[in-house]
């Protein structure tokens, strides 16, 4: 990739708007049938920028790589022969500023020796199931916001908001993005200390995005976007804890269900407090609940306000971060992670300001998010104290599950600016590879089968 010498105000934010949700307008059967056309089947704009390294969408990844074992292998790179084109560092960082977050330059600032980001050529290799396009384009003329935001109606396997008109929509885009049906996963995290010291807790989840099932209706599933069980196998003194829960499509009219089971009084009781800015699982302070998966939950607590789309440099691809023979000592240094593993591509991301609500609370005043156009995951996001200050820091690094497809996280994580600590989650590289399950999720994600599963 050339080096980019566009000047700072060339770059132009798209669309930038700040709709209520009570004045959308309807998306026409004209508009719709772009998705596909000159659009990519989600929304994304098909066409390459040449001069910022951005590839045209040609219909994504088609198959699996010849080094690909089979379902529920490990997820190995389809370009192993890629080379960084260039790496970004405190000494050129000024040549790529206009491309970076706000938290992306605090990292470098903070980090002046030993942070860089490497940076490839773009491969746009995001693809999902012809199904996922074809509710996509149902959803776009249907799906409407409510609840202040707060609930959707009229979508349902799809992407709801293909063209997204406010911070909402792009948010529950990302909330309800395809991730497979059923999977089973490991998302270990750990805590990193200052001298780079952690102590590795091991989340084993099963989940079922209800959403995303094929060729149903709204009405059919009870209002439940997805089931999620975790179970922590590590270490000793909380092994056998278990969380349940039950997200729901409309949050006002009913709030998230959750449930905790605590090995030590053995009673599986309703846990509420599962949301917002509650702390995380085992997650040392690092990580609200709502910053699970980049973000997730209700969003009524804070005013979203869609500034436009941008190019910029964002992780993805990170097929060497998720390797197989890569392990948690290789990952987790001092500071940060090893960057060397990583990998950054030029992107087109659409950027969501969340800021406060008048009358509520949460430990984060603002918070900027980062959406990549193709896949709509949250890719990095900026975190401000009540001071307004720049406190914490995530990036999403992920890859393709080419087989099925969907973008699958390989790594996520939170840096503290100002305890100088950083947590790390969504990795599996020592265990198994996400794979598909087979449950009947009323069943399976049932309270009185999470007892049953806590006494064996």
């Amino acid at each position: 990739m050339a080096h980019i010498s566009r000047p700072m105000g060339a770059v132009v934010l798209a669309a930038a708007v700040c709709f209520s949700p009570a004045v959308l307008a309807d998306v026409s059967a004209e508009e719709a049938a772009r998705l596909g056309d000159d659009l990519t089947p989600l929304g994304a704009e098909k066409a390459g920028d040449a001069e910022l390294g951005i590839p045209a969408w040609d219909g994504g990844i088609k198959s699996a790589p010849p080094s690909y074992k089979g379902s529920g292998t490990r997820y190995t790179d389809p370009s192993p022969d890629d080379a960084p084109s260039f790496t970004i560092t405190s000494d050129n960082l000024d040549d790529y500023r206009e491309y970076l977050t706000p938290g992306q330059l605090a990292l470098f600032a903070k980090f002046p020796e030993s942070y860089e980001m490497p940076v490839y050529e773009g491969r746009r290799d995001f693809a999902n199931p012809q199904f996922i396009y074809d509710a996509t384009l149902v959803n776009a003329t249907k799906a409407k916001l409510g609840g202040g935001g707060d609930a959707i109606s009229g979508a349902i396997t799809g992407i709801p908001f293909p063209f997204p008109a406010n911070g909402h929509e792009v948010i529950w885009n990302h909330k309800v993005r395809f991730r497979g049906l059923s999977v089973r996963r490991w998302n270990n995290q750990a805590a990193v200390t200052n001298t780079g010291d952690y102590n590795l807790v091991k989340l084993r989840e099963d989940v079922t995005f209800s959403y995303s099932e094929a060729g149903i209706e709204p009405g059919d599933i009870n209002n439940v976007i997805l089931y999620f069980l975790q179970i922590t196998t590590q270490p000793a003194r909380l092994a056998g804890q278990i969380l349940l829960v039950h997200e729901t499509m409309d949050q006002l009219r009913e709030p998230r269900k959750a449930w905790l089971y605590n090995p030590g009084q053995r009673r599986l009781r309703r846990a509420p407090n599962v949301a917002y800015d509650n702390p995380g699982t085992a997650s040392d302070g690092l990580r609200t609940n709502d910053q699970t998966d980049m973000f997730n939950g209700a969003m009524d607590r804070y005013d979203w306000k869609l500034v436009g789309k941008k190019p910029m440099y964002v992780p993805a691809n990170s097929y060497t971060l998720h390797a197989g023979d890569v392990e948690y000592d290789d990952i987790i240094k001092r500071g940060h992670i090893n960057q060397d593993l990583t990998r950054y591509e030029m992107r087109r991301v659409w950027v969501v300001d969340a800021t406060l609500r008048g009358g509520t609370s949460h430990i984060y005043k603002r918070r900027t998010f980062y959406v990549d156009e193709d896949s709509w995951q949250v890719v990095a996001v900026d975190v401000y104290d009540k001071r307004d200050q720049l406190w914490r820091v995530q990036e999403g690094h992920s890859v393709m599950a080419y087989d099925v497809p969907y973008q699958l996280p390989a790594l996520e994580s939170v840096y503290d600016l100002l305890a100088n600590r950083y947590l790390v989650q969504a990795m599996n590289n020592e265990d198994d590879e996400t794979y598909a399950i087979d449950v009947d999720p009323p069943v399976y994600f049932n309270p009185s089968n999470v007892k049953k599963l806590a006494r064996r």
